[in-house]
């Protein structure tokens, strides 16, 4: 897992399209804000055109942060593999030592979101998840502490 990036197909694709966008449709509507922007005048003064050639920069960096993360990125199948180890896009019910149960799901970067129990697999809870199967206990180290879950399922 060290520097790829796991995501599911239809993240990479996401990503890609968004990509295709901004070097397309991103870069001609960024083009003709600049010229229109020369065409005002000193350019010295024009801060259309200052705030047009920043915004082209802010645009350049996204498309190099995207390129770079299509570059790491790593598609996997997600779901629980046919033993019931956790992995990528596995479904877990856990139960804490308070007797607390939680499930997650555990999915890229990307999706995440914790409010709605979808962990990214770069999490700590995730990487400590990571492996194991029903029945099983992890102890996590968290910002706040340590945690003791015991997997309860995995689907």
């Amino acid at each position: 897992m060290d520097d790829d990036t796991l995501m599911t197909a239809a993240d990479h694709e996401a990503l890609v399209a968004e990509l295709a966008a901004l070097e397309g449709d991103g870069r001609r509507g960024m083009a003709e804000r600049i010229k229109t922007a020369r065409e005002w005048g000193d350019l010295k003064e024009n801060s259309e055109y200052h705030d047009a050639k920043n915004d082209q920069a802010h645009l350049e960096t996204k498309i190099a942060l995207l390129r770079e993360r299509l570059s790491r990125a790593k598609v996997v199948e997600s779901g629980a593999s046919d033993g019931g180890v956790i992995g990528f896009g596995s479904t877990v019910l856990v139960r804490d030592e308070e007797g607390r149960e939680q499930s997650f799901e555990i999915v890229s970067s990307q999706t995440a979101a914790p409010a709605q129990g979808k962990i990214s697999v770069e999490s700590p809870v995730a990487r400590g998840l990571l492996g194991l199967c029903a029945g099983e206990d992890a102890q996590i180290t968290l910002p706040r502490g340590t945690r003791r879950y015991t997997v309860i399922n995995v689907a």
